[in-house]
């Protein structure tokens, strides 16, 4: 049979061992048709084959980003963002300008707000707000989600400038004033923000509540959210990416992403959960995670897994620790903020593992990853040991005496490379600042979670960070030096790849369909600019996906191609 795409000439890395002095594939409807030599898979090509020659370039299999936040990254890409911004007066000279060039948005928005944007020694208040825009709602998003800040307008607007009831885990910070400060932690607090945003709150839906917007959007509006949605999935293709495991999930968002398929326009294969709130009751759990599994079980489109928050995170002193912060921060003894009850958290955990589903857990914190790892134990207790799969996302502290519990009871590590210190992404000196010191042995500990045998798959969390692959890798394999007190996380390239593309897909319980380059396989595959085995970890990022495609068709290809 005619192949309907070749690619020849490759340095290919297909996780596959019987494919050794492969240097070259065939695709034929949607699936890998054959791996080999050139000179053979060439003469699979007919007249209306397309040709790819990678002239020794790296093709693998496409990478799979295992943590993103699909709908609110897509929005993002076209909102002010200001990561490297620092100070008033650069503040004012990035959002004045586009205040102005958008003069008909309720909510002037910005994103990748550092939190020490004003100042080093705290972090925005509402009237360093005012003085860069007075006369309008203005609200800035931290970098990690979790902490917006808000003018006086803005906070007018939404109806919180005298404070107001939340849910456990979010606060309202109040001023000496009495009135809200312009900080608001968790989505709790900032939900009314973000229903002021161009999409009215849509974008962030499924992680703010879970539920459905209400009242339902109009046609209009729908279109406007698919159109959004469909440019941060090119947007991911051009990274050679080819499924996504969002970690914010609605049946809304689940409606979308199955009428964009249907157009023709999904370009990358999306794994979406049902998020569960620490104020939901189980009986939400029970009756309606199951229905929304059963309606999506597609080779593109699927829900399969429960989303759940134990904590936040350590920039806002709301990540769960064992024990007080350090400095400011663990003023009154703080140790962060308790979404869930413990008790009911090990009841969501048991009724999620019962009813078959995969778990995956927000979980930053010493403390909070220690609750989970209890939960995921408890349930396997309760229901019998079966192969679950239950992962914790993020990681990012864990008490030494935690790490070896992670293999013991299989649970997956979902780790961000580029969330560290040491990433190059974000400021080197700030974990440290939140850490006690005999906190950082245990702290992005990457490496020693992997040594203990625990799964690790990598992913970026978008829009915490870009959703770009490369620079991901290299903050996993070329991590800066925080100092000797660190312990050295630093990952190979070939088992930072594996954590992109075959444990990725294993993880999604479809290892035996993705994330190998295979003949029978599934035919999602990035092509990249170089070999990569031939790049220094300092240059890894020279290279960039050239040609991707998904389920056997290009979804993004490089003008040079």
């Amino acid at each position: 049979m005619t192949a309907d795409i070749v690619i020849l000439n490759a340095a290919l890395i297909t996780f596959d061992e019987g494919a050794a002095g492969a240097d070259a594939l065939a695709i034929t409807d949607g699936l890998i048709s054959a791996v080999g030599r050139s000179s053979d898979i060439a003469a699979l090509a007919g007249t209306g084959t397309k040709v790819v020659d990678a002239r020794g370039a790296t093709v693998l299999p496409g990478f799979i980003d295992s943590h993103v936040h699909l709908f609110g990254g897509s929005v993002e890409l076209s909102c002010l963002n200001l990561y490297g911004v620092s100070g008033l007066d650069a503040m004012k000279a990035a959002i004045r300008p586009y205040a102005g060039a958008n003069p008909d948005d309720a909510l002037v928005f910005c994103v990748m707000a550092d939190y020490d944007i004003v100042s080093s020694n705290r972090t925005p208040t509402r009237h360093d707000l005012d003085q860069v825009l007075q006369d309008r709602p203005l609200a800035m998003f931290a970098p990690d989600h979790h902490t917006v800040w808000a003018n006086t307008a803005a906070l007018e607007a939404a109806g919180l400038l005298e404070g107001g009831s939340v849910e456990p885990g979010s606060e309202i910070v109040l001023g000496s004033d009495g009135l809200a400060s312009g900080e608001l932690l968790e989505p709790g607090a900032y939900g009314p923000v973000l229903g002021m945003t161009r999409h009215e709150g849509r974008e962030m839906l499924g992680l703010t509540t879970g539920k459905d917007p209400v009242p339902p959007p109009t046609p209009a509006q729908r279109e406007m959210d698919k159109d959004a949605i469909a440019r941060g999935l090119l947007h991911c293709a051009a990274q050679g990416i080819t499924s996504l495991h969002l970690m914010d999930g609605n049946t809304y968002q689940l409606e979308l992403l199955s009428e964009l398929d249907h157009e023709g326009r999904l370009a990358c294969r999306c794994e979406v959960p049902f998020h569960f709130k620490g104020t939901d009751p189980l009986e939400r759990l029970a009756s309606e995670a199951p229905a929304m599994r059963a309606r999506f079980q597609g080779d593109r489109i699927r829900c399969n897994h429960v989303k759940m928050f134990i904590d936040g995170v350590m920039e806002s002193g709301t990540a769960l620790m064992l024990e007080p912060y350090p400095g400011k921060l663990g003023a009154g003894g703080n140790t962060g903020d308790e979404v869930f009850t413990q008790d009911h958290f090990v009841s969501a955990c048991t009724l999620a593992d019962r009813l078959g589903f995969q778990i995956a857990v927000h979980a930053v914190g010493d403390a909070g990853i220690r609750r989970t790892i209890d939960a995921y134990e408890a349930a396997r207790r309760t229901n019998g040991r079966r192969d679950s799969r239950h992962r914790i996302e993020h990681l990012e502290v864990m008490h030494p005496d935690d790490i070896p519990r992670l293999a013991k009871l299989d649970i997956v590590a979902s780790i961000q490379p580029g969330h560290a210190p040491t990433g190059h992404i974000f400021p080197p000196d700030a974990a440290g600042q939140y850490l006690h010191p005999h906190q950082l042995p245990g702290a992005f500990a990457w490496q020693d979670i992997r040594r203990s045998g625990a799964p690790v798959i990598f992913s970026t969390d978008w829009p915490v960070m870009p959703v770009d692959v490369m620079p991901n890798i290299r903050a996993a394999i070329d991590p800066l030096s925080p100092g000797p007190e660190w312990r050295d996380q630093t990952q190979s390239l070939m088992d930072t790849l594996a954590s992109y593309t075959c444990n990725n897909a294993w993880a999604e319980f479809r290892e035996d369909r993705k994330g190998r380059l295979r003949p029978g396989m599934m035919a999602d595959i990035a092509v990249m600019s170089h070999d990569l085995t031939s790049l220094a970890p300092e240059h890894i990022t020279d290279a960039s996906a050239v040609l991707t495609i998904c389920d056997g068709k290009i979804t993004y290809e490089c003008d040079k191609t």
